[in-house]
């Protein structure tokens, strides 16, 4: 069963979608822009019946704290996230991340490296070609990116949506199009644009990310239109060893496109990397056990 606690950290207050356990390793689903823990449903809910689950809904987005105090640059959101995860007392983190839940993600691993259990990245990861989306540029763009965000009603939103991921269901549609409306939401976005540089990102992410040697899937959409499917296979660069999944006839949010496709993809490889865990504790409890005599 799925519940919901609200986690403060740093007096910002986060909703968080969870399944009651005891254990210290859970599957951690960090949402991009726009998102909310509530997307990851049709996957979340499989991974839920063999593993704990956490998804936290990051500041400024859902039904987070969206105050206009509030720092949304990644460095702050990646802290945000390592305090819920202290929180819930999670030790061996398998991250699945989306969008600018890459960012976030991957910049609380290289910092916590021995929590860090397994990868999962759907459509993100280290952008080498500084890419940005044409409303990426414009968001980025002083007084430009104001009046867009001014612009950009659901009926405009639902457009834009509809004619760049054609292959989204009109259900997730409609949620992804609510995510978008919130004035404290438009002001996140625009600071988070902003304040990112995706050259530096990069130049700080690489080193330490091979380094981790972490078993890692990488799962795009063939067709996303804001971030190309041929960097999906750029993503290989830092993460040696990586599988890299493309999803035909899929956008920006394959897992809601094709919800099967996905789970045949991401569900096996989640389970192996929580049945290695197992295997490797056992191991390790072997080890430490007294040696007994044996007739063999």
């Amino acid at each position: 069963m799925l519940d919901e606690l609200q986690i403060v950290v740093r007096d910002v207050r986060s909703p968080v979608v969870t399944n009651r356990s005891d254990s210290d390793e859970a599957v951690v689903f960090v949402h991009g822009n726009p998102g909310a823990s509530n997307d990851w449903a049709p996957l979340l809910t499989k991974v839920a019946d063999f593993a704990r689950v956490i998804a936290p809904d990051m500041p400024g987005f859902g039904d987070a704290e969206q105050r206009a105090d509030q720092d949304y640059t990644v460095p702050s959101q990646a802290a945000h996230l390592g305090g819920i995860i202290d929180q819930l007392g999670v030790e061996r983190a398998h991250l699945v991340l989306h969008d600018f839940g890459g960012p976030w993600g991957l910049t609380w691993a290289i910092n916590h490296p021995e929590q860090v259990a397994s990868i999962t990245l759907i459509d993100t990861g280290i952008n080498r070609e500084s890419h940005w989306h044409g409303l990426a540029r414009l968001w980025r763009t002083a007084i430009a990116g104001e009046l867009v965000q001014l612009m950009l009603r659901p009926r405009i939103n639902r457009s834009i949506i509809r004619r760049k991921n054609p292959a989204l269901p009109d259900q997730w549609l409609e949620q992804i199009v609510g995510h978008m409306a919130p004035s404290g939401t438009k002001r996140a976005v625009l600071q988070m644009y902003r304040s990112l540089d995706l050259a530096a990102l990069e130049r700080a992410l690489t080193g330490p990310l091979r380094d981790l040697t972490t078993p890692t899937l990488v799962v795009w959409g063939e067709d996303d239109p804001f971030v190309p499917s041929d960097l999906a296979r750029q993503q290989m660069q830092s993460f040696p060893g990586a599988r890299v999944e493309i999803v035909p006839g899929t956008g920006h949010w394959p897992w809601l496109d094709e919800p099967e496709k996905v789970n045949e993809i991401v569900l096996p490889f989640l389970r192996a990397q929580l049945g290695s865990s197992l295997s490797d504790a056992a191991g390790d409890s072997c080890q430490d056990m007294p040696s007994t005599a044996s007739g063999h």
